[in-house]
């Protein structure tokens, strides 16, 4: 397949993305410097390119390299961009939900009464999403233990995090906060007190998979239950974004992605940005869910085998009716 070169002149380009990390970046004082750093570059001739893609890689290369900011970036789309805030983004997402089944597209039971629940390519809006999303989790509400596969989760909706919680946590309980530039403003986000359909709880076993890939709301809702003692974490250390963006169109096939907030956790007071989210059980992510499983049923079979067993009669108290 040939790829078609889309014409681009770079001074309006990083103008235009300039000016939207003056106004937007969650760090000011970085993003001043990376200000600098744009127009030192252009003025040099680095950015002296004729097609889109190739000043897409330019800047963000540039954009990422003082802080490690991967949600920062200058992004090429193939066919043009619509000119609203987010519409680019937007019309992505709608084809991997369509093509997902909501974002779920495994459910599965395992030996063992162990669910397995897959939530890829991402956590869509919960406009959209919380029907499919409820279904799924009501209907791996009565295993003994769940397996929430997120190695291929690239971010999303946290308000769709929340809503995963409240399935898996018994009452309503403060998952996390944002730090927004605008209005400088710390927004916390709780789980519903309420979910449609059955909830898994607060008590059963949870283990969440994770890879290298793993990014952004994925990470959040990994991270807010390992925080929370909820659940453990098997497979890779994620990929470390925890600042969420907005894109803004800067040219008929670019878009500027600038992170507008970061996440503080209440129990760590931190996040998972640059360094990414740990496993509690590291291990290569194609053996994460046997890993997984077999903690699980470890986990359930020690559990039974600590139930309190029923009274025996004595035989010797017995009467022949």
């Amino acid at each position: 397949m040939t790829t078609i070169a889309q014409h681009v002149t770079a001074a309006p380009v990083i103008e235009a993305t300039t000016q939207l990390l003056l106004d937007r970046y969650v760090f000011p004082e970085t993003a001043e410097q990376l200000a600098a750093l744009l127009g030192r570059r252009l003025a040099e001739g680095a950015y002296d390119v004729e097609d889109a893609s190739d000043l897409a890689r330019l800047v963000t290369a540039d954009l990422q390299s003082l802080n490690g900011d991967l949600h920062l970036r200058l992004k090429h789309h193939a066919e043009p961009v619509p000119p609203e805030q987010g519409a680019a983004t937007l019309a992505r997402v709608r084809e991997g939900f369509d093509s997902s089944l909501g974002g779920a597209p495994r459910v599965e039971l395992l030996d063992g009464r162990v669910a397995l629940l897959e939530l890829a390519p991402m956590l869509f809006p919960l406009s959209w999403s919380a029907e499919p999303l409820g279904a799924a989790l009501t209907l791996v509400a009565p295993a003994d233990a769940l397996i929430l596969d997120l190695r291929d989760n690239t971010g999303g909706d946290p308000d769709t995090v929340a809503f995963v919680c409240g399935h898996l946590l018994d009452g309503r309980t403060h998952l996390n906060s944002m730090y927004w530039r605008d209005g400088d403003r710390l927004e916390q986000s709780w789980s519903p007190a309420h979910v449609p359909g059955a909830r898994f709880g607060g008590s059963k076993p949870v283990y969440v998979l994770t890879s290298a890939r793993t990014f952004s709301a994925a990470e959040e809702l990994t991270y807010d239950l390992q925080q929370l003692g909820r659940a453990v974490v098997v497979g890779e250390t994620t990929g470390g974004g925890a600042h969420p963006r907005d894109g803004w169109t800067v040219h008929p096939h670019l878009e500027a992605t600038i992170p507008v907030g970061r996440a503080v956790n209440p129990v760590s007071g931190t996040n998972w940005e640059g360094t990414g989210v740990r496993p509690d059980v590291p291990c290569a992510a194609e053996d994460a869910l046997d890993r997984a499983h077999a903690l699980a049923r470890a986990r359930l079979a020690a559990d039974k085998a600590d139930e309190p067993r029923p009274a025996t009669a004595n035989p010797a108290q017995q009467r022949p009716s």
